[in-house]
């Protein structure tokens, strides 16, 4: 077998390795001798060769070396134990190189690929201007595989794809876009053959790294969730959908609406993956920071046979599950109807802006993330939750024409809890409204005094006092608030539980967390169930809860005119479900965590990811 060693003599190229594999298994070698894998391969080889040089370097035959050592080892060399002794310790010596390195450069060479595998892929290039060796061993696949894998999370084996012989249509089929069953759709697969870890580093994933992670499109009131994603030798942008409403629970479903791919060593192209007339010629510019724009340059295959009218049938299909005369709600077919027409006329050349997900905090009431809930009319969907200091925060990804995408659609006090009374008492939803009602008046009270309070500091030139019909959406940069400790309401209902007692107060009227922490006295779970004529879209609710408290929720009327926030009350489920009740409204809305797991999504800071969600209020106020 030629053994074609890599440039710095540290492996087997990639193609002797294939030929290797190809003659054993002629020979009728084990498939796991097959499956040998390259770095062990490299290890071996790499073994042999530092043996010869190492050899090279301290005397070959007839240096006189050999009988030196014979001489100064004395006649005990004869006997078999010395001979053994001797053999192991100058094998060793041998074979381990200096035992005093002074620079790299005596490193073994295998040393030296575990070393520049720990480095960042954008130092490499200058390890390699060190010098001709450097630059040698950095042509090993294995140092640029580990580092598609430490920075991108690259998780397909180039070589896997190639010996397992992935078909194009199973490719495509399974990863772009299921529904598709054309062949005429189907594209032949990258050039697995050539095609080498480093150049998948230069060429595709370090230029487009700036796109990975999740994206808000500008789509005027609508937005979205956009999740870019390292799949093999692609780089995918998948559009998040809810689920058909009002089915809650499902999985999201996901559309593809770009992707970047390498056909050919040394190039990267991205197609449009929007339509139903498989991929086609697009284009991704970086417009600023933390922001980007995609480009469709065949629109063309976006339009079908049938025109617009066979597109919104194949839309509202896809989008809602159902066709337009399963909608009996004539205001719900408008709405459906206004949302094709704002949304297709984008064509796929839309503007994407970064988005994060919100840090874990050890006093957070349940882990932050992604939900998506029912929103009556407008269908299911997908809103953030976080957590900051005593309040719990849902800001909407996706929007409506009423309440855009961006804003704050519930904003809930956890200093302030409640607790429910029996599950007779909970059906009838004046009981409910007396509970929240009271603890808004007092919010309301306690915000007029701050105000009255701050009165000569706000008529200072420059500066607004907040509005007091308002008092539950201070500042996100402005949130310490002193909480003054009232009884009444939701604290006094928890103190009778406790004590008995049904006007004391029983201690539970403090501020700050521990005010929120006397809730843990109460059982795990209280039976719940919602009020007479409060309307839910989906009626398979938890029928018991955790926890319970005072928040509002942002109405306002179409074209986001006249927002207002209502009372409502928030009610934690378990650790993947919560629910609120608009009380105006008598509506109830569900919302289930989003499950799948995102790459490259997680805020740097909590100050990074409340200056995002300051942005995205901005985006549609």
């Amino acid at each position: 077998m030629a053994v074609c060693a890599r440039l710095c003599g540290v492996g087997q190229s990639r193609r002797c390795r294939r030929r290797q594999r190809n003659n054993q298994a002629d020979q009728g070698s084990s498939d796991s001798d097959m499956d040998l894998d390259e770095e062990e391969e490299e290890r071996i080889v790499c073994q042999k060769q530092q043996q010869q040089q190492q050899q090279a370097r301290i005397g070959g035959p007839g240096s006189g070396l050999e009988s030196c050592t014979n001489a100064a080892a004395g006649p005990s060399t004869t006997s078999g134990d010395a001979s053994n002794e001797y053999g192991s310790g100058r094998a060793n010596d041998t074979t381990a190189g200096p035992p005093n390195p002074e620079s790299l450069l005596d490193l073994p060479p295998e040393l030296l690929v575990e070393i520049f595998s720990l480095l960042p892929g954008t130092a490499l290039p200058s390890v390699a201007l060190v010098c001709k060796q450097f630059r040698q061993i950095l042509s090993t696949e294995t140092i640029w595989r580990r580092r598609c894998t430490a920075e991108f999370g690259m998780k397909e084996d180039l070589r896997k794809m190639e010996v397992g012989g992935v078909s194009s249509r199973e490719l495509y089929v399974k990863r772009v876009n299921p529904r598709v069953k054309s062949g005429r759709f189907m594209k032949l697969l990258p050039d697995y053959e050539h095609m080498d870890y480093r150049d998948v580093y230069m060429y595709l994933l370090h230029p487009y790294r700036n796109v990975l992670g999740l994206w808000q499109p500008d789509i005027g009131p609508y937005g979205g969730l956009l999740n870019v994603v390292v799949d093999g030798l692609f780089i995918i942008g998948w559009m998040y959908l809810p689920p058909h409403d009002p089915r809650v629970e499902d999985p999201m479903r996901r559309r593809p609406l770009f992707r970047i791919h390498m056909w050919e060593s040394g190039k990267a192209s991205v197609e449009c993956m929007y339509g139903h007339k498989g991929p086609h010629k697009g284009d991704i510019q970086a417009v600023k920071n933390e922001e980007f724009s995609t480009k469709c340059n065949q629109t063309d295959h976006h339009r079908m046979p049938g025109g617009r009218q066979e597109e919104f049938r194949t839309w509202l299909e896809e989008e809602w599950g159902r066709t337009l005369e399963d909608i009996f709600h004539e205001h719900m077919q408008e709405l459906i109807l206004m949302k094709f027409i704002y949304t297709s006329q984008y064509d796929n050349c839309l503007t994407y802006r970064r988005i994060y997900l919100p840090p874990l905090l050890p006093t957070d009431l349940l882990k932050p993330g992604l939900f998506k809930g029912t929103y009556g009319s407008h269908g299911l969907e997908i809103v953030m939750l976080s957590f900051h200091q005593m309040t719990a925060r849902a800001t909407k990804l996706t929007g409506d024409p009423n309440v855009p995408a961006g804003q704050l659609t519930l904003d809930v006090d956890l200093s302030r809890p409640v607790v429910l009374p029996d599950l007779e008492r909970q059906r009838s939803i004046e009981e409910l409204s007396r509970l929240v009602q009271g603890i808004h008046e007092e919010v309301q009270r306690e915000a007029q005094q701050r105000q009255a309070a701050d009165a000569p500091a706000t008529e200072a030139p420059g500066t607004d006092a907040p509005p007091a019909d308002m008092p539950d959406v201070p500042p996100i940069d402005q949130q310490e608030e002193t909480q003054q400790g009232a009884c009444s309401g939701a604290a006094g209902a928890e103190g009778m539980e406790d004590d008995g007692d049904s006007g004391a107060c029983s201690g539970n009227c403090q501020t700050g967390l521990s005010s929120s922490s006397t809730t843990n006295n109460h059982p795990d779970a209280q039976p719940f169930i919602l009020p007479l004529g409060v309307m839910a879209r989906n009626e398979v609710y938890p029928r018991t809860c955790k926890k319970c408290f005072y928040g509002t929720g942002l109405i306002a009327g179409h074209g986001f005119t006249s927002p207002e926030r209502t009372p409502g009350l928030f009610v934690l489920f378990d650790e993947d479900r919560f629910g609120f009740i608009w009380l105006d409204l008598k509506s109830f809305s569900l919302y289930s965590r989003l499950t799948d797991q995102l790459a490259h999504a997680h805020a740097p800071t909590m100050e990074r990811f409340e200056a995002m969600l300051r942005n995205m209020q901005s985006w549609t106020s």
